[in-house]
C-alpha cells in the first residue's frame, strides 16, 4: 500500500509492506497508543529517514540498508530508503 507524505514537507511517499499493515491492525485492535506512536514514527520517518524520534540507527548483517526506530523497549519499525519512498516493513517485534 503507497501513501502520499501527509504534511507535504516530504519528497518521498510510505510503502506499507503486508507484514507491516498486519502489524498496525495488530496495534490497532490490542494497544492503540502503541498504534499511534507507530504513525507519529512513520511521520517522522517520512520528514528524515535518518534523523528525528524512535532513535533510527542502520541495520547490518542480512539487514544491511534497512534502518530500525524504537517502537518500545521490545519493539521496533523497521524500514528502507530510496529516494523517492520509504518503505516500511514491519512494526512488530525486534529485527
Amino acid at each position: 500500500m503507497a501513501l502520499k507524505a501527509p504534511d507535504g514537507k516530504s519528497t518521498r511517499d510510505a510503502v506499507l509492506a503486508p507484514q507491516c499493515l498486519r502489524d498496525l491492525e495488530y496495534w490497532t485492535r490490542t494497544k492503540p497508543k502503541r498504534a499511534r506512536r507507530v504513525f507519529k514514527l512513520v511521520r517522522s520517518t517520512l520528514r528524515d529517514p535518518f534523523d528525528g524520534l524512535g532513535k533510527p540507527e542502520p541495520l547490518r548483517g542480512e539487514f544491511a540498508g534497512s534502518w530500525s526506530r524504537r517502537i518500545d523497549g521490545e519493539h521496533r519499525l523497521i524500514y528502507r530508503v530510496t529516494a523517492t519512498r520509504v518503505y516500511f516493513l514491519s512494526a512488530r517485534d525486534h529485527y
